[in-house]
């Protein structure tokens, strides 16, 4: 289903792309809960404030003057491979794309808990069914368009973010302590805590590199993604910390928060109506957030097959829709496959292959501001070269400090992850870089 002279269509518009960010990096703050329980109220509180100062900023501006500068399909791949060569963009991307098998995987699964407030009763082969048809839904509005895609993404993040400011408002009226209070857990020191805290807490303000595998498909995309990642920026760490202190604010126990805790919190401060309400929008939001990651994930694969690194049918571009329906289908069947894995068992691809991509895409930026001091970047870090290694510098730490406190059982596994790149290259890519340099030849 494509056909000579097929291309991309560039559909997406500035607000829409706010809102793709938005899912790529947070959708809400469901799921934080654990975090007040693990640190404390204050610490937990600090930790959202702290980490998108210190980790979301200086990636979103790394990301940003690359994005400037090379607008092109694929973002980072595309960084990558100019600044280090295409053994290293396919590895780029190819960590990249295994890790969203995790990442994304877990939204169907988080839709059919969110759904058991209503259906308690729901059994296995239903939970199945229900996670199934969530992704295949979401699959046929990624392949309708890159216009529904980002007007689906834009309404469903009003949707589940209006939920989360009325209970905000409700619990902030029933305030009755100071939400930073205690300020860590029991057995916490503020040291240990921040250190720990940080490795942890990053991953609710992970992914802002994403949504650069779609510039080609953006209107503008110099100016729009700044424009996007610098909106979506305080709304995302707004979206944490408000509802959580209001949470804390009430009074209720933070010590029994866990995952999927904020529908009780707003049971006891609006009852029921108020619970329902919140969990309605956790609901929406796990649609938005596979809606908008399968969008920008399902790019890796099309930007590798088309630089010729890996099966050429994944480089399909639907002759009407003007969109890359083939690797769409191929990420939704690899997600559809890990649904049904443990999230938690998994967890550590994610934080090992996101770091290390994020390295070499910060490696990337470093790079080309040396090897193409003369290319264009209508926006750019400020500060010079100490603007520049401060920007790549501090995410980098913490990109080490999550690798470093996982566990040697958790390294081994992420390393081996990791190394199923360097097999794919051999697979894929060496042998048609091969095939190309033997034609050019005849």
């Amino acid at each position: 289903m494509t056909a000579p002279g097929a291309t991309l269509r560039r559909d997406l518009g500035l607000v829409p792309l706010v809102a793709v960010v938005f899912f790529n990096v947070s959708g809400g703050p469901y799921g934080v809960e654990d975090a007040v329980s693990t640190f404390g109220p204050g610490l937990a509180l600090l930790l959202l404030i702290v980490t998108p100062l210190v980790w979301s900023l200086p990636v979103s501006m790394a990301m940003a003057e690359l994005a400037s500068a090379i607008p092109d399909e694929g973002g980072y791949v595309a960084w990558v491979r100019r600044a280090f060569g295409p053994f290293w963009g396919f590895q780029v991307g190819w960590w990249s794309w295994l890790n969203s098998f995790v990442d994304v995987a877990v939204y169907p699964a988080l839709f059919a808990e969110y759904l058991r407030y209503w259906w308690p009763g729901m059994g296995g082969i239903e939970r199945a069914a229900i996670a199934l048809a969530f992704i295949w839904i979401l699959t046929a509005l990624n392949v309708a368009g890159v216009r529904v895609v980002g007007g689906g993404a834009t309404v469903l993040a009003v949707a589940a973010l209006v939920p989360v400011a009325v209970f905000t408002v409700a619990a902030a009226a029933g305030a009755r302590q100071a939400p930073w209070l205690p300020l860590a857990a029991e057995g916490t020191s503020l040291a240990e805590g921040i250190g720990l805290g940080l490795a942890v807490t990053m991953w609710n303000y992970s992914g802002w590199d994403t949504p650069t595998t779609c510039l080609g498909e953006t209107r503008a995309p110099e100016t729009a993604f700044r424009r996007a990642v610098f909106a979506a920026l305080p709304l995302i760490a707004l979206a944490y910390v408000l509802p959580v202190a209001a949470a804390l604010s009430v009074g209720t126990d933070w010590t029994k928060w866990e995952t999927g805790h904020l529908p009780v919190v707003a049971a006891a401060v609006g009852g029921p109506g108020l619970a329902a309400l919140v969990t309605l929008g956790a609901l929406l939001a796990t649609g938005g957030l596979f809606l908008a990651s399968l969008f920008t994930n399902s790019r890796l694969p099309f930007a590798l097959a088309r630089a010729g690194q890996l099966p050429r049918w994944l480089a399909a571009v639907h002759p009407r829709l003007g969109t890359p329906w083939a690797a769409v289908i191929a990420s939704s069947a690899c997600y559809s496959a890990f649904a049904f894995f443990s999230f938690k068992e998994l967890i550590v691809l994610n934080i090992w292959l996101y770091s290390l991509s994020l390295l070499l895409e910060l490696a990337a930026f470093v790079g080309l501001r040396y090897s193409e001091p003369g290319l264009a970047r209508p926006w750019r870090v400020g500060g010079g070269r100490a603007g520049m290694w401060l920007t790549a510098g501090l995410p980098s730490a913490l990109s080490l400090l999550a690798m470093a406190t996982a566990g040697w059982l958790n390294t081994a596994v992420g390393l081996a992850a990791a190394l199923t790149g360097i097999a794919a290259y051999r697979c894929w890519a060496a042998p048609s870089r091969s095939g190309s340099a033997a034609s050019a030849g005849d």
